[in-house]
Order: structure tokens, then sequence, then C-alpha cells
């Protein structure tokens, strides 16, 4: 029986968002929220660093910051769950009140700021999963670290033989300074540093671990250009696309609007997915994309993968549809896939770039 998320949201939404986002981990660590729809089909199922994936809708970071939940997530149906943003050292991120949701919008705007238990307990938790599924970690530098390449570092030796990908973020609003280190030489010695790294690590384990980058929706073209040659030429194995944005408030209808932080969310669908065919534009086929931003429907994630996404990510969307979701997107993005004459999503990636139509939902 489906999970009967329409009575339980109004008490959710009802109760402060982190309080909220506490009691639904919470549920999930206990069974409370059983079994999603996890069927998949030959459609939707793909490899890609050398990993099995039963589809390509993903878990976005954030939801699961401590690497609490990665076998309930996949039972939902996830192709695959990215935890974290993992920084070194345990972190309590920003003041409260620091999430805000914007029903009217279908969004969320958040300046949590890399609030986690730090990289030894992801460690402890990783180490004892016994999960059948893909697994990434997010990971970040500390807020008041004087060495941000240092920290990634940190996070790679112990991470690297733990999961399946590993995400390079660079672009939550919500540190200060972050942002800076999606731009020229700064992006360059960290993604330098990094794949060198994981080459001395490789030397000893024979794995390398596939290293993403994920970038902001607020680039200029410029930015977009070095970004796309950095990763190319350092050999990264992926893009994600994008994180929150600090833009596009004037056409929200909710009153909390005008709260500082990163929005996500059913308005940052357009702009995000514009990014997404600009870098794809920009990489071709060389760097496996990954979409994220303001998928609610399984329109939405057809758009994305026509727009260049090899794997779909959401978080913001459970928020508002529940654990019921996934499955309702798996479905008719299988059923769009048919209609299209598609026997396997991959060979829609990307067939748009030139022709992204707006979402409706969408404000920016």
């Amino acid at each position: 029986m489906a999970f009967p998320f329409h009575l339980v949201r109004p008490i959710l939404h009802g109760l402060d968002p982190e309080l909220a986002h506490y009691l639904t981990l919470l549920a999930l660590r206990l069974g409370v929220l059983g079994v999603g729809d996890s069927e998949n089909n030959a459609r939707l199922s793909f490899k890609l660093w050398g990993l099995d994936f039963d589809n390509p809708i993903g878990l976005a970071a954030g939801f699961d910051k401590n690497a609490q939940v990665i076998g309930p997530m996949l039972r939902l149906g996830f192709g695959a769950v990215e935890v974290g943003t993992i920084t070194p050292k345990q972190q309590v991120g920003n003041v409260r009140p620091r999430v805000f949701r914007l029903p009217r919008d279908l969004a969320v705007i958040n300046r949590l700021g890399f609030n986690n238990q730090g990289l030894r307990e992801a460690q402890r938790r990783l180490e004892k999963l016994v999960t059948q599924g893909v697994v990434g970690a997010n990971i970040g530098p500390n807020r008041n670290t004087e060495e941000p390449i240092t920290d990634y570092i940190s996070s790679l030796n112990t991470l690297h033989s733990l999961v399946d990908y590993l995400v390079i973020n660079v672009s939550s609003p919500n540190t200060p300074g972050l942002r800076d280190m999606q731009k020229g030489e700064r992006l360059n010695s960290l993604l330098s540093a990094l794949v060198q790294r994981r080459r001395e690590l490789a030397g000893s384990d024979g794995r390398e671990v596939p290293l993403l980058l994920k970038i902001g929706p607020d680039l200029e073209d410029k930015e977009c250009e070095i970004v796309a040659e950095l990763v190319v030429s350092h050999r990264f194995d992926g893009l994600i696309i994008s994180n929150t944005t600090v833009g596009g408030r004037e056409e929200l209808k909710d009153g909390s609007k005008r709260q500082e932080g990163g929005l996500s969310g059913a308005p940052l669908f357009n702009r995000s997915t514009a990014l997404l065919a600009r870098m794809y534009g920009l990489v071709g086929e060389e760097i496996p994309l990954i979409g994220v931003g303001g998928v609610m429907t399984g329109w939405d994630a057809y758009r994305k993968i026509r727009a260049g996404a090899t794997i779909v990510q959401l978080y913001t969307g459970l928020i508002y549809h529940g654990p019921g979701l996934v499955g309702r997107i798996k479905k008719e993005l299988s059923e769009l896939l048919k209609a299209d004459g598609f026997s396997n999503f991959s060979q829609a990636v990307g067939v748009d770039i030139g022709d992204i139509r707006p979402n409706p939902q969408s404000s920016i």
C-alpha cells in the first residue's frame, strides 16, 4: 500500500522544517515509511563509471547529510543516493532559523551552512553499510578552514574506497567564499590536487573513484567555458548542474522569498536546465552530466535528460510530494520515452540542445 503522504504532509508542514526533516529521517531509520515503488525496467537501466544503475533518478545531497538512511532511500526506488555535504570536522552550520518553505512556489530557501556530524561519523556508517545500489558522497571544506584544498583531500583520503563516486562541492552559497573556488586558477589548483591525490590512492588499491564537480546556476558564460575546459583537461568524471541559486526572487509568490540563502525547487527548473544545456554544449559526451533543480514530475526529469543529463537528482520535490514521487517519476519517464520511440533513456540524452522549452511551473 502506498504511503499516505497527503495525510501526513499537513502535520509535517506545520512543524519547523528542520524538525520535520529530523522526524522524516527517524521514520526512515525505523522502517515506518516502508518500501516504495522500486520497480525498474530496461528502458531506465544503464551503466556508468563501471557501475550498474537500475534507473537514472538519484537523491541529491542535502537530504541525508550524515549517511544515516542510504538503504531506506534506495528501497524507495532511487537509482543512486548521494550523502553529504560532509566536511572533515563536525560543523553546526548557520544560526537558526535557516530553512524556509515556500509552498506557493513549490520551493525552499536554505542557509544551512554545511551542518553535519563530520567525516569520521560518515566513515563509520559507510564502513558498516551493506546495501545494493549506487552511493555517492558530496564533500566540502569546513567554514573556518585556512586550507580548503586540504579539507577536500582529507575527505578524498577517507572516503575514496567507501563510496561509488565523490562530488566536489564548490557551489553552496551558504559558506562564505566557497563559490569563488568555481573560478579560474583556484578551480584549476583544486582539480589538479584532487586528480593527483586520486592517482596516488589508486596506486595503493588499484581503484580510481569517479570525481564529479558540482557547480552553481549563477555562473556567467565565460565562467562556464572555464569550468568546461578545466573538467575536460583534468579528466574529471562528471558535472552536477546545479546547486541552489541566490537570484530569481522577483516573481515568487510566497512571503518568505526575501530570506537569504539558496533557492531550490520548481522556480529553479528553467535556470538550472538552461545551464545544463549550456554545459552539455561545451563538453558534449566527454563528461557525463547530472541534472538537478526543480524536478517534480517525470516530464521534468525527461526535460533534464533531453537537455543533456545522464542522471537526474531531486530533493525538494520530496518535501511537497512525498516518497511516492520517485515511483511516479520513473513510471511517467518510462511512458514518455516509449511514446517518443526510445528503447533506453540514454538515447534521449541531449537531443533537445538548442530547443530548451520553459517549464510553466518555473519562474526563473
